[in-house]
């Protein structure tokens, strides 16, 4: 029984979803109306930072099981002006995202795999649901957030339990595989604020 006079034991964040979890997730892209034709960023879905960096700035809903509901602030790159890795995490994100949300694995070079992984533009990302993976990171305050840094592929052996009906059609490969992104989770805060969790070049 729970001591309401030792709070050793109490949960830190009970708020934050725990480290590994699997997840079925919709992603909402926040627009930040900046356009750039040349790239193919139209539609005003990205955003740009105060020191040039562009991103899409995505919120992540949970759909089902205890958690859902819940909502993950994440980042996804565009572009840096201090060079290529947050652009190309970025892409290697949307690409795990759309191999999980479209029952690709990620070894497949098929044409069909090809074109799964094409898109029109970002509007075909709004609105994407798929399997992602929770992690736990820290805020500019250095206060635990949660965070999704990789999505899930019809590789993982997990993968069609919790994607459900969507993923009864979508072979399951093995050995378990997770597709790899990684960028810092931004919970909303006004932008510029001491509370925005953004880094600073994204601001």
């Amino acid at each position: 029984m729970a001591s309401w006079n030792d709070y050793n034991d109490a949960q830190q964040n009970p708020n934050l979803i725990p480290k590994g979890t699997l997840a079925k997730v919709r992603l909402t892209i926040r627009p930040g109306g900046f356009d750039d034709p040349a790239q193919g960023w139209t539609g005003g879905y990205a955003t740009r930072g105060g020191t040039g960096a562009v991103y899409l700035n995505g919120e992540f809903t949970v759909l089902e099981g205890p958690y859902s509901k819940r909502k993950i602030f994440t980042l996804i790159g565009l572009y840096s002006p201090k060079g290529p890795d947050w652009g190309n995490m970025g892409r290697s994100f949307v690409r795990a995202m759309l191999n999980s949300a479209r029952g690709i694995s990620d070894k497949d070079v098929s044409p069909e795999a090809q074109a799964a992984r094409r898109i029109g533009g970002f509007a075909d990302l709004d609105g994407l649901e798929f399997v992602a993976r929770i992690d736990l990171g820290t805020d500019a305050s250095g206060e635990a957030k949660n965070e999704i840094r990789a999505a899930v592929t019809p590789d993982h052996r997990d993968y069609a339990q919790v994607m459900g009906s969507r993923a009864a059609a979508a072979p399951v490969y093995a050995p378990p595989l997770v597709a790899q992104g990684a960028f810092p989770a931004a919970p909303a805060a006004a932008p510029g604020s001491a509370a925005d969790p953004r880094p600073a070049w994204a601001r």
